[in-house]
């Protein structure tokens, strides 16, 4: 329970970090949208010294408040050029999109875990096993179709306005206007860096306690228990008894 109380300070921190990057910025950082919907500051002398998310660290000048989640903060300066600091976000937006599915598929395969290992199938806990290959196959087929499209999309720059854009909004939640469109790009990077902070947590939980997170965690109790119960009362052919 120790970690769960480490990742609630994380989350807390991560938040109010984000949040003030462009709520509290002073002089101008929140700045106008340009054409990609992207905020950009009006002129480098507003820009602050030092980073708002660590007071005492110099903002790298790359880091000029145009992301949606930049908080002026990278400690070994690896973003050092404008092409570096887009690289990197498409990679931060990739991996947070695949956090925030495996922050909830994790708990659900547990969940269904009907042979009560209570553990789901990692590097750490063993059992990658037991999955079929052809689930393998058909996920890295899919996960590099994706990305393909992505690299197309960003090499021809075609309707790629910024980094993770891949038109995909089938219920078309995705506002029309700049404001909205930057506030559902800033929640959906805040959203996945606790995720994967998150992940990160349950999977080291996992593998120190030696139980599943379901178990440690009593909301998924009720749940747990009734597919335990639907499955006892249900015979080989899948028809309740």
């Amino acid at each position: 329970m120790k970690l769960y109380a480490v990742t609630a300070v994380l989350f807390s921190m991560l938040q109010g970090s984000s949040v003030s990057a462009f709520n509290n910025a002073p002089n101008g950082v929140q700045g106008r949208k340009t054409e990609t919907g992207l905020a950009q500051s009006t002129t480098t002398s507003e820009l602050p010294e030092m980073s708002i998310a660590v007071p005492f660290m110099k903002r790298p000048e790359v880091l000029t408040g145009e992301l949606p989640g930049d908080v002026g903060l990278d400690y070994f300066g690896f973003a050092n050029s404008r092409s570096a600091l887009m690289g990197y976000r498409e990679a931060e937006i990739k991996h947070a999109r695949l956090a925030m599915l495996a922050v909830v598929g994790w708990p659900v395969s547990e969940l269904l875990d009907l042979d009560a290992s209570g553990h789901a199938p990692t590097i750490l806990n063993g059992g990658l096993e037991k999955i079929n290959p052809l689930f393998w196959g058909a996920f890295f087929l899919f996960a590099t179709l994706i990305d393909l499209y992505g690299i197309y999309k960003e090499v021809t720059a075609r309707n790629y306005a910024f980094p993770g854009d891949l038109g995909f909004d089938p219920l078309g939640l995705y506002p029309e206007d700049e404001e909205g469109q930057f506030n559902m790009q800033l929640a959906e990077i805040k959203h996945g860096r606790i995720a994967m902070i998150a992940v990160a947590v349950i999977g080291l939980q996992e593998y120190l306690g030696q139980e599943g997170v379901v178990e440690k965690t009593p909301i998924f109790e009720p749940v747990r228990a009734l597919i335990m119960n639907t499955a006892d009362n249900m015979d080989y052919t899948g028809e309740m008894l």
